[in-house]
């Protein structure tokens, strides 16, 4: 079936260039970091992401996103709810106050399902 969780970012505006490399590079790393604990093997079956390029002007202040690809709901829902190698990214990005990220935005969605 497959499920796309699509995390978009901006960055706090005192956010050097080196600090946002190293978010993003984190972020990308977790397809092979994130290990399911009954496989002993990554989980996530893709992971793809960059800076904004867009010329719609209709970013709403993201500037970085990322489209993680899981093979089904429940590895997804292990990600959110049990990964903490993902829960660490979070922690330290996110939600720690010395995070970088000022804002995220994620929407999940399953191809074809409208």
């Amino acid at each position: 079936m497959g499920l796309h969780h699509v995390v978009m970012f901006s960055f706090k505006a005192d956010t050097s260039a080196e600090a946002v490399m190293g978010a993003c590079d984190e972020m990308a790393g977790l397809a092979k970091a994130c290990v399911h604990p009954s496989t002993a093997k990554p989980y996530i079956k893709s992971l793809t992401g960059g800076k904004d390029i867009s010329i719609e002007g209709m970013q709403n202040g993201m500037t970085h996103a990322f489209v993680v690809e899981f093979e089904s709901v429940a590895d997804r829902d292990f990600y959110v709810n049990g990964d903490e190698t993902h829960r660490a990214f979070v922690e330290k990005y996110v939600a720690s106050e010395g995070a970088i990220v000022a804002k995220v935005l994620v929407v999940d969605f399953v191809p074809g399902e409208l």
